[in-house]
């Protein structure tokens, strides 16, 4: 019957068992150790009906027992929380630069990670084992105790193909047989997700976009990519390309043809990172030097044209910083005429999708800070009939990575928490 639980009949009191389980579990998740009485409280259960709950869920190994409640009158009460070892997920974000991987406990918290250098002529199955198989050593576990993992890309696996569309520029993984090959050489089920798109998912479940079902993200770093979260869930399209808004035609620019072919677009010519140096010497602003560590790295996220390195990236990201930190003169003109870059495309996708918000994400729109966010917006307000509110994004720490967790604990934390397979 749709809306119940499988082997559970609605009403009886396994389902009711189930549901309360889960609820609990949820409120430990969210509020940290418990005890027996607050759960109670917080869950509308009896105090025995609640330390049979947590009875229950120790014994399934999903709870442990973690110290008590010191500070209070009379005997401490017992706290209790998520078992963080019950289960262990692990991410990927790869770029055409490194390859970045990290294991998390059930909590949430990273308990390995390793970063490998993306090296050119070695295959991208024996890459992506690598990278897991050491961030799961610096865990210390093997990797057969990870029961997830959800890796990052560039593009997009176009789900009738499998075949990864709009990142060309990540050499090696363009094999139609790419999936059946990590499938085969990885332990775990292995899921594949928009770098961007994890961004937003990061920022629906940590940051700035906790709940809102309608909102944008609007990521700018080696290239610009967006993120189309729509009734809560995120919109894809029909061939995974989505929110590929660095292929946007755009006033300001020449109607490009042939885009997928020369992997570029209007409003990636007209406002991506790469336009700022250039912009910047126009109105007589100093542009700092691309710094000699990263160069060469490769272009990442998003990224349309050819590589740009993340030596590229950091001057960019110089360059808005000092502007921002001095926002007058020829350092607030820059501002302006950026702000109005991005908002020009911006207020195409705003027009069809009427979002709540826009958060901007990525290191090159996030250096303008609050001077350019202010700019943007009011742009916005000029170029579009409704008007959103903008927001920076709040997870600034490898978002991407911290996405493909997310959307791994999500998963494996269904499939743990329910109760009703014990």
């Amino acid at each position: 019957m749709p809306g119940t639980t499988p082997g559970t009949t609605p009403g009886t009191p396994s389902l009711l068992r189930v549901m309360n389980d889960r609820a609990a579990l949820d409120l430990l998740l969210a509020h940290g150790p418990l005890s027996r009485t607050r759960i109670g409280r917080l869950t509308g259960l009896s105090k025995p009906t609640a330390s049979q709950l947590l009875s229950r869920l120790e014994a399934a190994g999903l709870v442990v027992a973690t110290g008590t409640a010191a500070g209070r009158p009379g005997p401490n009460a017992q706290l209790y929380s998520v078992n963080p070892r019950a289960a262990h997920v692990a991410g990927l974000d790869v770029t055409p630069g490194r390859i970045l991987a990290a294991v998390a406990d059930l909590t949430g918290e990273v308990v390995g990670s390793h970063e490998l250098p993306y090296a050119e002529g070695t295959g991208a199955v024996e890459q992506v084992t690598r990278a897991l198989g050491e961030a799961a050593k610096d865990a210390g576990m093997p990797l057969s105790d990870i029961h997830r993992l959800v890796i990052a890309t560039p593009g997009s696996f176009d789900p009738r193909s499998g075949v990864l569309r709009y990142a060309d520029h990540l050499l090696g993984w363009q094999s139609p047989t790419l999936l059946d090959e990590l499938a085969a050489a990885l332990p775990m089920p292995v899921e594949y997700e928009n770098d961007v798109n994890l961004a937003a998912i990061a920022e629906q479940r940590l940051g700035a976009a906790r709940g809102h079902d309608d909102f944008v993200l609007l990521w700018n770093e080696e290239g610009l990519g967006a993120a189309l979260v729509i009734g809560g869930r995120l919109h894809r399209g029909w061939t995974g390309g989505a929110g590929e808004v660095g292929f946007l035609p755009v006033p300001g620019r020449p109607l490009a043809r042939q885009v997928v072919r020369e992997n570029g677009g209007g409003y990636q010519d007209l406002a991506g990172m790469e336009v700022l140096p250039a912009l910047a010497a126009g109105f007589g602003v100093p542009v700092p030097p691309v710094p000699a560590s990263g160069a060469g790295s490769g272009a990442e996220h998003g990224a349309v044209h050819g590589p740009v390195s993340g030596a590229e990236v950091a001057q960019a990201v110089a360059l808005l910083s000092r502007a921002a930190a001095e926002p007058e003169g020829a350092n607030l003109r820059l501002l302006q005429a950026y702000a109005t870059a991005l908002a020009t495309g911006l207020a195409a996708v705003v027009a069809v999708l009427d979002p709540e918000i826009v958060v901007l994400s990525g290191a090159v729109t996030t250096a303008g800070g609050e001077p350019l966010r202010e700019l943007i917006e009011t742009e916005l307000a000029d170029l579009a009939p409704s008007r959103p509110r903008l927001v920076t994004g709040e997870v600034r720490e490898r978002p991407v990575l911290r996405g493909a967790l997310e959307s791994a604990l999500a998963a494996t934390r269904e499939e743990v928490f329910d109760t009703s397979r014990r």
